[in-house]
């Protein structure tokens, strides 16, 4: 897990401070991997190129994967959701893509990249927000670890729906907004395109400094977690797992 804490902030704040929700435990009905068909593990790759991402694998590009994260420098992982061959024997994966694909006003983001250039992995984890019930929960091979009680999105400025990953795993200071730790997210706000400077991205981060009472909608789109309850989540949520925002 790579960690930076003032450089890293600072970086947040030139590509866009990250949102508001918070996690905290509060117990899940066992039925929800069921609900959610939460698969065993999720097929990502780490990328070792640059990759121009296009919407099919003959189609125009939709934007660029890098092999490095712009926060902490640390490797692109993104999860893969299909694959196929081209004319060329060729394999092309299709994948999820960190942000806004072009043109598109809306994330989630999805598009195919060439295989060659990355490294297969995968993860057992998957993270699920449930906006309704202010929840965030912890699966590992289809299994629930644990839940968190969370603070989301406010009507005006809604957590978004959709299937998205984490990008980044940041440690940040005692001193600074949202520490001690934030997962920076593939999401991106649908009402904010621009947020303090950047690109509206959603993030679970603690509440230091932001406040917020666990179970209330009030943060700018992004989830807020009790600090051990972030904490705990950073420990095994590195880039690359899944999240299913509900």
């Amino acid at each position: 897990m790579r960690r930076r804490s003032l450089q890293a902030l600072r970086v947040i704040s030139a590509h866009g401070a990250l949102c508001c929700v918070v996690l905290a435990g509060l117990a899940q009905p066992a039925t929800a991997a069921t609900v959610l068909r939460i698969p065993p593990t999720q097929a990502t790759v780490a990328i070792t190129s640059a990759h121009q991402v296009r919407a099919t694998i003959t189609g125009r590009g939709i934007g660029s994967i890098t092999s490095t994260r712009p926060i902490t420098g640390g490797r692109t992982v993104v999860p893969v959701i299909g694959e196929t061959t081209d004319p060329l024997g060729r394999p092309w994966l299709r994948i999820r893509m960190p942000g806004r694909a072009m043109g598109a006003a809306t994330p989630p983001a999805v598009g195919w990249i060439l295989a060659a250039g990355t490294v297969r992995t995968s993860t057992p984890l998957h993270i699920v927000v449930l906006t309704r019930s202010r929840q965030v929960l912890l699966y590992r091979y289809g299994v629930k670890l644990r839940s968190f009680r969370a603070v989301v999105g406010h009507p005006s400025t809604p957590t978004p729906l959709g299937a998205f990953f984490v990008e980044e795993n940041v440690q940040l200071s005692a001193s600074h907004a949202s520490a001690p730790y934030a997962l920076a997210t593939s999401a991106r706000s649908r009402v904010l395109h621009e947020f303090a400077g950047g690109p509206g991205q959603i993030a679970i981060h603690g509440r230091k400094n932001v406040g917020g009472a666990l179970g209330s909608a009030v943060s700018h789109g992004c989830v807020r977690l009790e600090d051990a309850a972030v904490t705990w989540l950073a420990r095994y949520a590195t880039p690359g797992v899944p999240i299913t925002i509900r």
